[in-house]
């Protein structure tokens, strides 16, 4: 294992390459905004077969966490891609995305790199305000009374109530993550999300966009994606999967996986089966 930090525009991030290899390395694209890539660990088996690059995005984790808030928003971390891939010598690689990190991942390939051979879009968000739709009918499937409190704070613009954030977990548990424990390598310092980054860029919650990223919407440009793709969502993802397998239609030939035992965070839900598919997959696009 290596670590560092890149120079990038904003500040420093910080990255951390494990395993050695021969085959084409792997970049990992976190979730958030604002997340880290410590909930990732179980990833770092692929490197068995090739390297695989973990990074903070600026603001997250080990890397920098500057005040500007001028620095949230996609292009800024589209050019720290750049820069990471760059500064590591990346000339060739694949991109696997999570979440707000398959945004980052689309806006990244839409601006025509070369070098990158296969993306995987895990539980994407390809499209903010299908996404709002999507977690409309989610939201529906919970307790009237926890609907109502929800609706209650998000009317009155007190999301960050104690009451809100606790019905927040009735969702969180059916949508986001459904087992009854987390690893302990999730409650470490270093994976807490930036509270900042995720507010100024999404929202206050996964079902209420509010920040820079509400008319995020790139569906309409997949198909200018031309190398082998990868779409995958656990069977109780708020990503939901009859809209992951629509957009994994709109890019040619690309595959789509759902995993059946998981709702959004399959990487720990079904890390097993999570890296048969995505090893599965890598070996083919080599």
């Amino acid at each position: 294992m290596k670590d560092g930090y890149v120079s990038v525009t904003g500040g420093r991030v910080y990255y951390k390459k494990v395993g050695d290899g021969n085959k084409t390395p792997v970049i990992v694209l976190h979730g958030g905004p604002g997340g880290t890539h410590v909930p990732f660990f179980n990833l770092e088996k692929l490197g068995n077969d090739r390297p695989v690059i973990f990074y903070d995005q600026l603001g997250s984790g080990r890397s920098d966490k500057p005040d500007d808030l001028s620095l949230w928003h996609v292009s800024r971390f589209v050019e720290e891609l750049g820069q990471i891939r760059e500064a590591l010598g990346l000339s060739q690689l694949h991109i696997l995305g999570h979440s707000w990190g398959t945004m980052l991942a689309a806006s990244y390939l839409l601006t025509k790199p070369e070098g990158v051979k296969s993306v995987i879009f895990s539980s994407p968000c390809l499209s903010a305000p299908q996404w709002e739709r999507d977690q409309e009918v989610h939201l529906k499937q919970l307790p009237q009374d926890v609907q109502d409190i929800l609706a209650k704070h998000e009317r009155e613009g007190t999301t960050d109530s104690e009451e809100y954030k606790t019905a927040m977990k009735e969702f969180n548990k059916r949508f986001v993550y459904r087992l009854e424990s987390k690893p302990k390598e999730t409650e470490t310092e270093y994976a807490k999300s930036n509270p900042v980054v995720y507010n100024t860029m999404w929202g206050p919650s996964e079902f209420c966009t509010t920040g820079n990223l509400k008319s995020f919407d790139v569906t309409k440009r997949l198909k200018e994606i031309q190398i082998p793709a990868l779409f995958t969502c656990g069977r109780y993802d708020e990503a939901a999967p009859s809209t992951v397998e629509e957009q994994s239609r709109k890019l040619p030939g690309a595959k789509f996986h759902v995993y059946e035992n998981s709702a959004h965070l399959a990487y720990l839900e079904e890390p097993e089966e999570y890296l048969r598919v995505v090893s599965q997959f890598l070996a083919s696009a080599d």
